[in-house]
């Protein structure tokens, strides 16, 4: 029960109560409602491959006379839809247009429009207005609402329950996987991608004929509206196919037009846009990585899409297509997530697992008009058995119902005289003198015979779920003969995108590298820097790492929030001594608040990383750890977050190391002792133990610590205080903390 708080403020002529309720009580009372909306009624689609907003737009369409009828204003449709949908105009709107044939969002458009929908394909090119446009439905959606009016769907009322709408619409072949749907929800997502109508059909067939059949032989992968290219992995596509869940790559159809010197991209990704496209290599020309590109250009007409790249002279195209692959999203990622609400409840199911729902679903679909024929025609039939009785003795009928005074008594007399029911009297009462000859008491009982042989195949059929599944192989047959077309995405094996694939050539040549303490980062050739006069600096900063590498090498930058930054120092530009350099936090893409704690070459990753923490511990670490097989340019937990690290020390070979305190206090020991780990966030080795109020503050190579005597500093076991330095120990050479 709520408890009553005791310390109640109380306001002059009023009272407020608090009142304290568990935060699982509210949760349970008002958000699970909303997240469970959202998922049943909102985000995520059914078997028939539709989402509530689809369902109710098309269904007003249907009910408009726009299957058969001509095209209307957008804006008529919308205003019709929202009876059904209470959303904003804006939110219908845009759902008709992801349907339409023009935005081309679908394999098998549903809608039929004239007028600017705008593209997939692009970002900025927008639809015109509702009242712009017109819409009708296509002709694929006859597969849709066929049988829609012979009970094979449940209506429920609408949300003022003014009128009656379709929880599903009978479907005749699986378009759940036929049309690309992405929807999330709350705490889970849906995103499917579209298959081939033809080989989707020929599949199902398959499957209802033998339930473990090779889905991949007649299905073997997505088919996109955009066409292009996707990377095909057996293994990967057969893990989406079983589990639901995966992703694949598709890629861009280019041609290299040699007259010009131009590449032209005619089919892009389904997921990414021309601008996206343009925008990143424009910005990789900006940045120097693209020398190859004298300008890109967006030439999408009414003939398609195109995008232009002019080449510079001798520019290898294959070359530099397999390099903007890699750089831009020319090549994407698609990931599956197959959600679907079967019965009302959220399922990610593979497409065998979908293939076996929406075949059950469609053989109840099936039965339910087929027990809707059945009765129409076992009524039909029931009224003509009735006339059948009449016209057996018609002279008879005519006697009763002339020599009945009251109207009201004709059918209750016909019953008595013939011995039928109700509906049958009334059926033969309305029919007209001029039927009564000999022509049309032979057409009704040639229509008793057709009608009987219809009700017992028609009860055969319910009886034996063999029929209803050949009627739905019939039916699949001839959507896939007429709806279906080839795939417009070329499959191209892994093994092929491998031999083609090539390294970005960098130009390499010696470097020296400069870091200042603040994280000013400057990369200098050494003609540069003779030439140059003294190392440039902010106020209050100076130099904290120096060292002369390859451009081709890697660095890492370690962060105070535990995190190692990698790059190639090709990727930054030659600078001079007199130019401040290149922030590292902001060029690297650091997190708010992040600086640089130091810089180090990891050469070959072959080596070892020494770091030193505040509490004297030293950590020995494989360089190896930090290399990565991916392309990656940030690791989380590259040190041990226990104590703030102090000094970084490359490690090639065991030596004698120095471990000084902001004390003055130090300590000697072999890398020998220390135990090479291969995970990053190791605790390292206690060597040198600061007094309180004291921590360790640097780390530096016997030989180069300017300390005469070494040995003094030794100890038999670690950890240790350590001795203080004395002035004696000094030599030229000045230590520094």
């Amino acid at each position: 029960m709520p408890k009553k708080n005791s310390s109640t403020p109380k306001v002059e002529g009023l009272q407020a109560e608090i009142i304290d309720q568990p935060i699982t009580e509210t949760l349970e009372k008002n958000f699970m409602p909303y997240a469970m909306s959202v998922i049943v009624s909102r985000a995520i689609p059914e078997l028939d491959g539709f989402k509530p907003s689809h369902r109710k737009l098309l269904y007003t369409m249907y009910k408009q006379g726009l299957l058969t009828g001509a095209r209307t204003k957008s804006a008529n449709v919308v205003g019709e839809t929202m009876k059904l949908n209470p959303h904003g105009d804006m939110a219908i709107y845009e759902t008709m247009v992801r349907l339409s044939r023009g935005y081309g969002a679908l394999l098998h458009p549903f809608v039929d429009s004239k007028g600017n929908f705008g593209k997939v394909f692009s970002r900025d090119m927008a639809h015109a207005a509702s009242r712009y446009t017109e819409a009708k439905l296509d002709s694929i959606c006859n597969e849709m609402f066929g049988d829609i009016d012979k009970n094979t769907v449940e209506f429920v009322d609408s949300y003022d329950h003014k009128t009656k709408e379709p929880t599903l619409l009978p479907t005749s072949f699986p378009n759940i996987l036929v049309s690309a749907n992405t929807g999330i929800a709350v705490g889970m997502a849906s995103n499917f991608c579209g298959f081939n109508l033809r080989e989707v059909c020929d599949t199902t067939i398959a499957f209802l004929r033998n339930s473990k059949h090779d889905l991949l032989s007649t299905m073997p992968a997505p088919d996109f509206p955009g066409g292009g290219e996707l990377i095909y992995d057996v293994a990967a596509m057969a893990e989406i196919y079983e589990t639901g869940r995966g992703s694949f790559k598709v890629r861009a159809k280019w041609e290299y037009d040699k007259k010009n010197n131009t590449i032209e991209v005619t089919e892009i990704p389904y997921t990414t846009t021309i601008e996206a496209i343009i925008d990143k290599i424009a910005d990789l020309v900006k940045q120097g990585k693209l020398r190859e590109v004298n300008d890109v250009r967006d030439e999408t007409d009414l003939s398609g899409l195109k995008i232009a790249i002019e080449l510079k002279r001798g520019t290898d195209p294959d070359k530099l297509m397999a390099k903007l692959m890699k750089l831009t999203t020319l090549s994407d990622s698609f990931s599956c997530n197959f959600n679907v609400l079967v019965e009302g409840m959220p399922q990610v199911l593979g497409v065998r697992g979908i293939l076996a729902a929406w075949s059950t679903w469609r053989i109840g679909c099936v039965r339910r008009r087929v027990t809707h024929e059945l009765d129409v025609k076992q009524k039909k039939l029931h009224l003509l058995k009735g006339l059948a009785a009449i016209l057996l003795d018609i002279d008879k009928a005519i006697a009763i119902i002339r020599h009945t005074k009251e109207e009201d008594e004709v059918v209750p007399n016909l019953m008595i005289g013939f011995g039928i029911d109700a509906e049958q009297a009334e059926f033969v009462c309305e029919i007209k003198l001029r039927n009564i000859n000999e022509a049309y008491i032979l057409r009704r009982s040639e229509e008793i015979v057709a009608l009987e042989e219809a009700v017992a195949d028609l009860m055969a059929t319910l009886a034996d779920e063999k029929r209803i599944v050949k009627i739905i192989i019939t039916e699949l047959t001839n959507v896939a003969k007429k709806y279906g077309y080839d795939r417009l995405t070329n499959l191209v094996y892994e093994d092929d995108v491998e031999a083609e694939d090539v390294i970005e050539e960098v130009e390499d040549y010696p470097v020296h590298v400069f870091v200042s303490k603040e994280g000013y980062f400057k990369k200098i050739t050494p003609q540069s820097l003779r030439m140059s006069g003294e190392q440039k600096f902010k106020d209050g900063d100076s130099l904290s790492f120096t060292e002369t590498a390859s451009n081709r090498e890697e660095i890492l930058v370690f962060s105070d929030k535990a995190q190692v930054y990698k790059a190639r120092l090709s990727d930054f530009a030659d600078a001079k001594a007199s130019v401040l350099g290149d922030y590292l936090p902001t060029k690297l893409a650091m997190d708010d608040g992040e600086t640089v704690l130091a810089v180090i070459l990891p050469r070959d990753y072959t080596k070892w990383l020494l770091i030193l923490f505040e509490n004297g511990k030293v950590a020995r670490i494989a360089l190896s750890a930090y290399d990565t097989k991916q392309n990656r340019k940030k690791l989380a937990n590259a040190y041990c977050e226990k104590s703030l690290p102090v000094a970084f020390m490359p490690l090639e070979e065991d030596c004698e190391l120095l471990a000084v305190s902001t004390e003055g206090r130090a300590i000697a020991f072999n890398t020998a002792s220390l135990s090479p780990k291969t995970t990053r966030n190791t605790q390292g080795v206690g060597t040198l133990t600061p007094k309180p109020k004291h921590k360790a503050a640097s780390l530096l190579k016997a030989e180069e610590s300017g300390v005469l005597d070494i040995s003094r500093f030794r100890v038999r076991s670690l950890p240790a205080m350590g001795l203080l330095i004395r002035a004696e120990d000094k030599g030229e050479v000045q230590l520094t903390l």
